[in-house]
């Protein structure tokens, strides 16, 4: 196997982390809207927990981008 394509193949597997950062999200957004839906009253006292999920969430999917662009650009 030629080192261009292991770079590719090893980029391709990286992005695999994007498609789970894209999970989590809707994992995270969609039992809000669910607890929020039961609860209206709580939905504000949970709200800084979401916006905090999604930044973990969406930090490690852009984190999986930038480890392929380096595989591949570097």
């Amino acid at each position: 196997m030629e080192a261009e394509a292991a770079r590719a193949i090893g980029a391709g597997i990286a992005c695999l982390g994007m498609g789970g950062a894209a999970i989590g999200l809707g994992q995270i957004f969609g039992n809000y809207l669910s607890g929020a839906l039961r609860n209206p009253s709580a939905a504000k006292g949970q709200f800084s927990n979401l916006i905090f999920g999604f930044a973990v969430t969406e930090a490690l999917g852009i984190f999986s981008l930038l480890v392929a662009l380096l595989l591949l650009l570097a």
